[in-house]
C-alpha cells in the first residue's frame, strides 16, 4: 500500500478548499493517470448544468478508478478544469461529497473546453 505524506508547511497560505499543499508517495507500487473526465455519459449524452455535469463527471473518474481495482481515497493529484469562475463553489462541494475526508494535491482552473457543451473537464493521478 503507498504511503502518503501531506506537506501543509505553516510558512504558506493555507489550503483553502480541502487539499494539501504537497502530497509525498513512498513505497507505491504502481501510478495511474487518468485522462480528462469530460460529463458524458456512457451514452454520449451529456447532463444538463453545471452540477450534474460536475457530479458526472466525478462519476467518469470513479470508474476509470474502479476498473483498476482503486478508489478515490488512491488520487494524489486532481486537476479540475472549469468554463466559469462561478463554478467554483459548486464544484468544490461536489469534490467534497466525492472526495470526503481524502485531501489530493489540487489544480483548479478556468479555461475553454474542446466542445462547449462541457462545462468542465477533470483529470487526475493516482497511487497505490
Amino acid at each position: 500500500m503507498v504511503h502518503i505524506v501531506s506537506h501543509n508547511p505553516a510558512t504558506v497560505h493555507p489550503p483553502a478548499g480541502g487539499y494539501c499543499m504537497g502530497l509525498e508517495l513512498t513505497q507505491h507500487r504502481r501510478l495511474l493517470f487518468i485522462s480528462g473526465q469530460v460529463p458524458e455519459r456512457s451514452d454520449g449524452t451529456v447532463p444538463e448544468g453545471f452540477e450534474a455535469q460536475c457530479e458526472q463527471a466525478w462519476r467518469n473518474v470513479t470508474e476509470v478508478l474502479a476498473t483498476a481495482g482503486l478508489r478515490v481515497e488512491h488520487l494524489v493529484k486532481v486537476t479540475t478544469f472549469l468554463t466559469d469562475r462561478n463554478q467554483v463553489v459548486t464544484n468544490r462541494a461536489i469534490r467534497r461529497k466525492m472526495l470526503g475526508d481524502h485531501q489530493p494535491a489540487l489544480t483548479v482552473m478556468v479555461a475553454e473546453t474542446v466542445d462547449s457543451k462541457w462545462l468542465l473537464e477533470i483529470e487526475a493521478i493516482a497511487a497505490e
